[in-house]
């Protein structure tokens, strides 16, 4: 389920193209901030395991448009697990951000909140939080903006050359997410071993 046409599109069409002839693949286009229509997909499909990821995740943005921030991470979140609980999923697994850490954001602010809503809900639905940094080449990610720069042989636009960050591939985290959805008793937050920080520079 997503809410971008476009997204939901390439995704589509990226798991249809799996050699899993057995696999049902439903895609949905809606939107987390539409609660009633949450609950008749969920009525109609009757998943176990919701993962929810949908959120606005750009620091500056949300900066500027914070109502949009709260209306998608924290009512989008809340609507998503009360979908859940009336239509008896098994399991909702968060996937939050490190900005949710001592937030200073507006953005970090709201996943917070998500977490908070989240698992505040735990005895209704065995919940889980998963933390990330930042996954190379996912929606919302530094990556791009930097390729886009280089090869447009621009001034890279980065606020500290000292600045270090966490990294991962969507690969890696994908593997985290699974393995953690699978041990969870449920309420727990997790924080994942993300390596060595790295320069920006150096990516």
């Amino acid at each position: 389920l997503d809410h971008s046409e476009y997204m939901m599109y390439q995704i589509d069409q990226e798991l249809s193209s799996l050699p899993h002839p057995n696999t049902q693949i439903i895609p949905i286009v809606s939107d987390v901030k539409m609660g009633d229509r949450l609950t008749q997909i969920f009525q109609e499909h009757h998943p176990h395991i919701v993962f929810h990821a949908a959120a606005y995740k750009h620091v500056p943005l949300m900066e500027h448009n914070p109502i949009e921030a709260l209306r998608a991470n924290v009512t989008g979140t809340k609507n998503v697990l009360d979908a859940c609980v009336a239509n008896g999923v098994g399991q909702f697994v968060l996937i939050s951000t490190d900005k949710a850490v001592r937030p200073s954001s507006v953005m970090g602010v709201t996943k917070k909140l998500a977490e908070l809503i989240t698992l505040n809900m735990q005895e209704n639905i065995k919940v889980s939080v998963m933390r990330f940094g930042n996954i190379i080449g996912s929606s919302g990610s530094v990556f791009p903006l930097f390729a886009r720069q280089i090869a447009q042989e621009k001034s890279l636009t980065v606020t500290d050359a000292k600045m270090m960050r966490y990294f991962m591939t969507g690969r890696e985290a994908v593997g985290l997410v699974l393995d953690a959805t699978v041990m969870t008793r449920g309420g727990e937050v997790y924080i994942f071993d993300m390596g060595n920080p790295i320069k920006i520079m150096d990516l």
